[in-house]
């Protein structure tokens, strides 16, 4: 086939003008620096070789081509095209060049070459942990930023100047108000901080001295006294340092020290009254075992010392100190001791004057014939420290008879004067006094369990407490034996303690609104059952008029394996045999009943885990079996079936209302 385009002969080893190049990349060799590294031939191949510089041919600059442009940007090509040209120009530069209108200048060709591959950027190198590598930096966490409330300000309505002045006014009033509450709260912590200083110094004033036995066995009804306040007051007659000095006498006259004075003040948890039991320096007492005391240092020794019987009672101080009088007084009362007050001579001199001097009464002229004239006149007159002491020590005065209660009875009556002083508004609300006070109390004292906290706390408790409901009593005694001791009333004294601890009336006693007596608590309506006899102890106590008839039912209930600790005469009466416990023993008490033919069961206060066999005028002389442990027992449960013994009628009292010169 003819073809009018004659593309002329193809060069040697060439190709076709049309065919158009498979691909323009290079497969040319590079440099070990990337650089590409022109190809070299073969010189066999003619094809390969350029042609000479002196054959090119150069277009001149003004010399018309053989190809015409058209209008249309095309090229009309007259004649045949020279095979130089045509070999360089290929179909796709050809079809570039007609589409564009204006075509570009004639350029080298450009070799491309092919881009380097991608290659991974070295991986990073981590510097091994070492001691000196700062911690890693935790990035800031993460805070919520406050949403806005209320109504947006452009929202709020305009206020009008009166709205204005009183939102003013409203603020004003806010700010005082805020500094008043701070001003307030400064001056609260700063009185607060004060206090606590002034409590802490003088805390450091008391000498410390271990007296206390909180855990014995003597302790009557300790669940009953909880709550309750109970005091061992104790003036020694030590000679030595201040106490010399102040008139006492010296320690050639008297060495070591004795219990001068022994007062047992019992608070109960009511507050409702105070009461105060004087104890005889003479009194005969049992002596328990005790540790030796030095009273010149307040400290104890090591060595121990027997218990012994007929003992005085000031003898036991100087002997075996604040422990071993401790625990005499708290066999005797069964009150549970929880505070210790030690004061000397100087001590008492020094509060008396603290406080003004204190009111006294005689009614006629006071003469110790070892001490000399302590009043010269007969009735009311203030007396100062000096004197006060002279006044509560006297104890060989002709006109009291017997010298000891006397002088009881004028420390009860100082005592109450010098109390009404210390709870008067003249005290309490004057800081120097009360200052004063406490200074001289802490000053010359020695204590345990007692801190200045405490008896500002108790001054305050015991300021609604009116005079006719603080009472001094003195424990009876009937004579004295061939030692010069007191001989006490046992039966007596056990009745006044019980009252005490019962909180029951006393003589001399004005209370407005006196506590209501002890209701035993409702009985379960289930059936208690037995328990085992020798789990069991009991105290058997004759009511009858019948002599040995405890000796007696308390040998037979042995013999089922109840554990007997005492056997004695009932003090009080009893309507009937009864059964006594204290709450929490009703299943024991209605063991021991099941062998007493007829007998009751009655709640009672003070026995602790002890039963009580009260054998009444109704007791049938014998005993049985008791009801098998396990089984069930309906036992008859009485109310108000005893009663204690009244208090004795002569028993000596002093009311702290009474002012009056008898």
């Amino acid at each position: 086939m003819g073809d009018d385009r004659d593309s002329g002969p193809p060069a040697p080893e060439g190709r076709a003008p049309w065919e158009r190049p498979i691909s323009r990349i290079s497969h040319e060799p590079r440099s070990p620096s990337g650089a590409p590294v022109p190809p070299n031939p073969p010189a066999s191949s003619p094809s390969a070789s350029s042609p000479p510089a002196s054959d090119r041919r150069v277009p001149e600059p003004n010399a018309k081509s053989t190809d015409s442009e058209t209008p249309s940007g095309k090229f009309n090509r007259p004649g045949k095209r020279s095979s130089r040209k045509s070999d360089s120009v290929s179909v796709a530069d050809l079809v570039d060049k007609m589409a564009d209108d204006d075509p570009p200048a004639e350029t080298p060709p450009v070799r491309v070459w092919p881009s380097r591959p991608e290659v991974e950027d070295p991986t990073e190198k981590i510097d091994p942990i070492k001691d000196s590598t700062p911690p890693p930096v935790s990035p800031p966490p993460v805070v919520a930023l406050p949403e806005a409330v209320g109504v947006a300000a452009d929202d709020r309505p305009v206020l009008t100047r009166l709205a204005m002045s009183k939102v003013r006014r409203q603020k004003r009033l806010r700010n005082i108000g805020r500094g008043f509450v701070s001003l307030v709260a400064v001056l609260a912590l700063a009185l607060t901080g004060m206090v606590w200083g002034y409590l802490r110094s003088t805390d450091k004033g008391f000498a410390q001295v271990a007296a206390l036995d909180l855990d014995s066995t003597d302790v009557v009804d300790a669940a009953g006294q909880y709550g309750d306040e109970t005091y061992l007051i104790v003036g020694t007659d030590t000679r030595t340092g201040a106490s010399g000095e102040v008139g006492a006498g010296t320690v050639a006259d008297a060495e070591g020290a004795r219990s001068d004075t022994v007062m047992l003040v019992n608070i109960p948890a009511d507050r409702s009254r105070v009461v105060a039991v004087s104890f005889p320096r003479d009194l005969d007492v049992v002596r328990p075992e005790c540790e030796g005391f030095d009273n010149a240092t307040n400290t104890y020794t090591g060595e121990m010392y027997p218990s012994a019987d007929g003992d005085k009672l000031n003898a036991t101080y100087a002997l075996g100190g604040p422990k071993c009088l401790v625990k005499t007084i708290q066999k005797i009362s069964g009150l549970k001791i929880s505070h210790f007050v030690g004061m000397d001579f100087a001590g008492f001199e020094s509060m008396v004057d603290e406080v003004g001097g204190v009111e006294v009464c005689t009614p006629q002229p006071l003469i110790d014939y070892e001490l000399g004239t302590v009043l010269e006149t007969a009735g009311e007159q203030r007396i100062d420290g000096r004197t006060a002491l002279n006044y509560v020590r006297a104890r060989n005065v002709e006109s009291e008879g017997n010298g000891d209660y006397g002088r009881i009875k004028r420390q009860q009556r100082f005592l109450s004067s010098l109390l009404r002083s210390a709870l008067s508004n003249k005290v309490l609300l004057d800081p120097g006094k009360l200052n004063g006070f406490v200074s001289a109390f802490t000053s010359d004292t020695f204590v345990e369990n007692v801190k200045t906290k405490d008896l500002v706390t108790l001054g305050r408790s015991l300021q609604n407490v009116d005079a006719g409901a603080v009472t001094f009593l003195t424990i009876p005694t009937s004579g004295t034996n061939d030692w010069g001791n007191e001989i006490p009333i046992d039966d007596a004294i056990a009745v006044i303690f019980d009252a005490i601890i019962n909180d029951e009336p006393l003589p001399g006693e004005e209370r407005e609104d006196p506590p209501p007596s002890a209701e035993p608590s409702i009985q379960p309506t289930v059936p208690l059952l037995a328990v085992d006899p020798t789990t069991v102890s009991i105290q058997v106590s004759n009511a009858s008029e019948m002599v040995g008839m405890a000796a007696t039912a308390s040998s037979e209930l042995s013999t089922y394996g109840f554990q007997i600790l005492d056997v004695g005469n009932f003090v009080g009466t009893a309507k009937q045999t009864v059964v006594r416990y204290s709450e929490g023993q009703e299943s024991e008490a209605a063991t021991v009943a099941s062998a007493i033919p007829g007998a009751v069961i009655e709640q009672a206060q003070g026995l602790d885990s002890i039963v009580e066999v009260v054998l009444g005028s109704d007791y049938p002389g014998y005993t049985t079996a008791p009801t098998a442990f396990g089984e069930p027992i309906e036992a008859t449960q009485v109310q108000g079936s005893t009663e204690g013994a009244p208090l004795p009628e002569d028993l000596s009292f002093t009311n702290a209302a009474d002012d009056t010169c008898a």
